[in-house]
């Protein structure tokens, strides 16, 4: 009885074993495969939301993704909670063909860009260009006005689901929506998730991208 159970015990911890090993050099492949990639993160001069920046940063970074930070202003932008973010690049002299992904960071600040043609332009030319798209909790307006997301669907901070709606988005109330290219998140609890969905849209031959449209 007790050689059966010890053999039973040591089939689990090989069990286990394997699995840490298979998910080590998965990771290591999605690290690989991010190496070189550029993603650019858009805030708003004053007033982005902190989570919604620093924590896909962080994430985006630990893949050995490069940052490049886009505002409106060359000035540091403050956010919502004190943090201080210095700009690397005018939203006026950003080329959506340097990078992989563009991202909008939410925060209340975020409306200046609800209805700026500069950022229309780049959201219509990451379309065009088949790149990633993100926004997180208000941002998501931006792409709703720019027309990316009619007939799409859609997520963004509760109070602004109308404009979306509005546009001919398809609300959806979840914490974050992947519809083809397009990711779109409904805040800063959600900053996580939508970070880690950014990675799986850049590196779709290792992890399957989840269907998170309903």
């Amino acid at each position: 009885m007790m050689k059966k159970m010890k053999k039973q015990l040591l089939f689990i911890v090989m069990l286990g074993l394997i699995g840490c090993v298979k998910e080590t050099q998965e990771i290591k492949a999605v690290e690989e495969n991010l190496k070189g990639n550029r993603v650019l993160m858009i805030i708003a001069s004053s007033n982005f939301r902190d989570e919604e920046y620093l924590v896909p940063v962080d994430i985006l970074k630990s893949y050995g993704i490069e940052i490049i930070t886009a505002c409106s202003s060359l000035q540091v932008s403050t956010g919502m909670l004190g943090a201080k973010v210095t700009p690397d690049i005018l939203l006026t002299k950003v080329k959506v063909e340097d990078y992989d992904a563009i991202v909008f960071v939410g925060g209340t600040g975020s409306s200046e860009y609800w209805e700026d043609k500069t950022a229309h332009h780049l959201i219509l030319e990451a379309i065009s260009q088949n790149k990633i798209l993100a926004a997180i909790c208000i941002a998501p307006v931006t792409l709703a006005n720019a027309g990316v997301l009619n007939g799409k669907s859609a997520t963004v901070f509760f109070t602004e689901a109308d404009r979306l709606k509005e546009k001919g988005a398809n609300y959806s109330g979840k914490d974050v929506v992947i519809d083809e290219n397009i990711i779109t998140a409904n805040g800063p609890q959600s900053a996580e998730k939508f970070a880690q969905a950014i990675v799986n849209l850049l590196s779709p031959k290792i992890l399957p991208v989840k269907d998170e449209k309903r």
